[in-house]
């Protein structure tokens, strides 16, 4: 997996509404790829909004974008290896007060943030 060698305008457009709308996830909540592409009106666009979360970690950091918060579908902790160790991504989860347990958010249904739904 790796990011587009040079993205257009429009991706690095759509790279700051994902990174907006990861900003809005609240603590202790989590979103997926797929339902931040949906509002962004990218329906089968998950994958970008992973690209755009790697492309973040570097340039901002956890504490400007938040991106810990945003699992697969399942509530599988996919993003893991892009953090600074295998298991950051768990740990500032468990810091929010989210419990994991085998690289999963436990309750991610009942901790499921949609954008669609609560910023609309």
């Amino acid at each position: 997996m790796s990011l587009p060698r040079n993205p257009t305008e429009a991706s690095r457009n759509f790279f700051q509404e994902v990174h907006e709308v990861v900003r809005l996830i609240p603590s202790g909540r989590v979103s997926t790829y797929g339902a931040i592409a949906h509002y962004l009106g990218a329906r089968h666009g998950a994958r970008m909004v992973g690209y755009a979360l790697i492309a973040a970690a570097p340039a901002r950091g956890l504490e400007d974008i938040p991106a810990q918060r945003v699992v697969n579908r399942n509530g599988l902790l996919t993003g893991r290896m892009h953090f600074a160790t295998p298991t950051a991504m768990q740990e500032a989860l468990e810091a929010e007060g989210v419990r994991v347990a085998d690289d999963q958010v436990v309750e991610f249904k009942k901790l499921f943030w949609d954008p669609s739904v609560e910023l609309e």
